[in-house]
């Protein structure tokens, strides 16, 4: 082993270099559903329901078609991270255009079928003609910014692959406040509502995507560049896809459970269905800390097995999970504490804020229960050990549902709370267990 190869496997991880990926990475995050909220609040101002019911449908369709490239940030992520371990910058620019290539070709056949999208979109949903309208209208104008998306998931796959938390705050930030302030423009001020939200978010990816390709061309001019051969390596590309395949499972399975959740709420009637919704936002927007910290573990534990380094892959195991129970623990004191004062704040109805109430503990808890499948998922991902993280995710979804049809009918609401607590412990349980098998062999 040369100088240079053991200075690159005598890493060190520290709560320091955790943080550095996790502080900026939980902020960019908590800009996603920022930005949901403004779009939400534009066009709620027209006072027309059937707008909000379109805008609602149609971001549904399209973060359901998007789930199916969720590999381009993770799986980038992972798979630059390992290169970066090894001290091989031929193959961090490898992976990255690799995964632009599959954006581009993937992203021009999304826009192309937007209208198909769209209908289909319409025959799912089966809402009131002008709810289905005004959701067509938003998808096929924002499916014509997924060549633009896909590409800046590839970007910042590669950014934090990299350990680059700062870089990623700022290019997310970018794409959000533009977002944002044209939203405003372009939904309100120029009276466009839901096609003014759709373009703004198309001309804002657009422009992160410039952002961000500027970035990467400008740093690799300094660089010597992969062959042509390299980019276009099949293997490789096989690899990138099956990584693509497995996350796919896992993420649709976590889709599924969740909309297993709201058809049950649903049947304990109109209420409960409005109250859980309300407590399951608090759920999602705890998920949006913890993701920090699963990033930062996507980045140590990739760049760890990258380098062969078992220490260093440890110590970003453990420290991610300290941090990641800490804030955990301090979410749910938040929620336990001040949660009824939030659900006042969501809900103006007292039926609704009567029942969440009830419920409250169990939503603030979920961050608890949640953290070490958040977790997982991030040293899995860096891993890029996505079948484990696949399998054990489908094994979570077949116990969730034997609990949702045994606990559901015998203690109502609170059953289906505590099938959601079963589920989150046993993708976390399970991943650890085989994580302990993985790390005999992956050094």
């Amino acid at each position: 082993m040369d100088a240079t190869e053991a200075n690159i496997r005598s890493f060190a991880v520290t709560n320091r270099s955790v943080l550095a990926i996790a502080v900026p990475m939980t902020l960019a995050y908590l800009t996603t559903p920022l930005l949901g909220i403004v779009d939400t609040a534009v066009v709620g101002q027209f006072g027309d329901a059937a707008l909000l019911g379109g805008l609602a449908a149609g971001s549904l369709v399209f973060d359901v078609v998007f789930t199916t490239f969720n590999f381009l940030r993770s799986g980038t992520t992972g798979l630059v991270a390992q290169a970066f371990g090894r001290g091989d910058a031929l193959e961090e620019q490898a992976v990255l255009w690799r995964a632009v290539l599959i954006a581009v070709v993937a992203g021009i056949i999304l826009a192309a079928l937007a209208p198909l999208f769209a209908v289909a979109g319409q025959w799912f949903m089966g809402a009131e003609p002008r709810v289905s309208a005004a959701m067509s209208v938003y998808i096929r104008i924002r499916l014509l910014a997924a060549p633009f998306s896909l590409i800046n998931y590839a970007i910042l796959g590669y950014v934090l692959g990299r350990g680059e938390g700062g870089l990623g705050l700022m290019l997310q930030a970018v794409l959000n406040g533009i977002n944002i302030v044209l939203c405003f423009l372009l939904g309100l001020e120029l009276g466009w509502g839901v096609a003014g939200v759709a373009w703004a978010t198309v001309t804002g990816e657009f422009l992160a995507m410039l952002l961000g390709l500027a970035i990467v061309l400008n740093r690799f001019r300094k660089l010597e560049r992969p062959s042509r051969r390299r980019i276009l390596d099949l293997p490789a590309y096989r690899r990138m896809l099956s990584l693509n395949r497995d996350i796919m499972i896992r993420s649709f399975s976590l889709l599924a459970a969740f909309a297993l959740f709201t058809r049950q709420g649903a049947q304990f009637g109109t209420v409960m269905l409005a109250a859980n919704a309300v407590l399951m936002n608090f759920f999602l927007i705890a998920g949006y800390f913890l993701d920090g910290f699963a990033t930062a573990a996507e980045q140590l534990a990739g760049r760890a097995i990258g380098a062969q380094a078992p220490a260093p892959f440890r110590q970003a195991v453990r420290l991610t999970l300290i941090w990641g129970f800490g804030l955990a623990a301090a979410a749910s004191l938040i929620l336990l504490t001040a949660g009824a004062s939030l659900v006042a704040l969501v809900t103006t109805s007292p039926e609704v804020r009567e029942v969440a109430d009830i419920y409250l503990p169990w939503a603030a808890f979920t961050a608890l229960s949640g953290v070490l499948a958040f977790q997982m998922d991030g040293v899995f991902i860096g891993a890029t050990w996505s079948r484990d993280m696949r399998n054990m995710m489908l094994l979570s979804f077949l116990v969730f549902s034997a609990a949702l049809i045994t606990l559901a009918p015998a203690f109502g609401n609170n059953g289906l709370w505590a099938s959601l607590h079963v589920f989150l412990l046993v993708r976390g349980v399970s991943l650890l267990a085989v994580l302990r098998l993985r790390v005999r062999t992956a050094f």
